[in-house]
């Protein structure tokens, strides 16, 4: 394909995959985050639509010429964005619901922070935790994954042909319920060792009770939490590498639910 012969159905085509590229990247958990500025998101999408259009089963004849069929075209690769990016975040969402159920244990629910991606306010663990996560996450190329499940959307799923069913509900429930088990399993070695911590403290109280239980129990639980805190960057790892190396396999089934 040669961009610059002018022909309008090439033209077309490159329209057709800068228009899928540019909505689901900006929807992306890190490609479209806040953090990053506007023009160098808009700079990566033509930089990555300038390298896959040539290779992409696309056809410029597809695209509508009515204003409001082209409208729901866009529409439609809108909600393709929205849900590949929110399956991306289920499990980053998973690592953050532990987070904050680490900072609550170890006393810091009230030690919050802003998330540059979501905006939103959440404990300074589940923020450490979402961060160790994301570092996980791109070292074992999981961005890469997500180019190779964009570039293959474009076969599997026309521009435009995007159906809402049944099964595509029922796929991403099943994956939203998954969000507190793994909460639990994340957190379940700090939760179960400052449970311990809180039983002795406990014990002591009873067996002195001159002594203050509180002021020596703050900072027992915060050095416990942080140690086994250790145990849970392993426990982050081999989930992350779990769900990277399914994301084929997930990402041809979300989009064959939505054909």
């Amino acid at each position: 394909m040669d961009l610059f012969s002018l022909d309008p159905i090439v033209i077309l085509t490159f329209i057709f995959a800068l228009m899928r590229i540019s909505l689901i990247l900006f929807l992306m958990p890190f490609f479209g985050g806040a953090v990053l500025p506007a023009t160098a998101k808009a700079a990566l999408c033509l930089t990555l639509t300038l390298a896959l259009w040539p290779r992409l089963p696309l056809a410029g004849v597809q695209m509508p010429s009515h204003p409001f069929a082209l409208a729901v075209m866009l529409g439609a690769e809108l909600l393709l964005g929205l849900i590949l990016g929110m399956v991306i975040r289920f499990i980053f969402a998973a690592i953050q619901t532990g987070g904050q159920l680490i900072g609550f244990q170890m006393g810091f629910a009230m030690v919050n922070v802003v998330d540059p991606d979501s905006g939103a306010s959440e404990a300074v663990t589940a923020h450490f935790m979402y961060m160790v996560s994301l570092l996980t996450f791109l070292s074992i190329n999981g961005h890469l994954y997500l180019l190779n499940g964009l570039m293959k959307s474009f076969d599997l799923l026309p521009p435009g042909s995007i159906l809402i069913s049944a099964r595509l509900t029922d796929q991403i429930f099943a994956l939203s319920g998954q969000i507190f088990v793994l909460a639990i399993q994340i957190g379940a070695p700090v939760i179960a060792a400052i449970l311990l911590v809180d039983l002795a403290l406990a014990l002591i109280s009873r067996a002195s009770p001159q002594m203050n239980v509180l002021i020596i129990g703050f900072p027992i639980k915060i050095a416990v939490g942080f140690l086994f805190m250790g145990i849970i960057f392993e426990i982050i790892s081999l989930h992350m590498e779990g769900f990277v190396s399914r994301m084929p396999l997930l990402f041809s089934q979300i989009i064959g639910a939505m054909r």
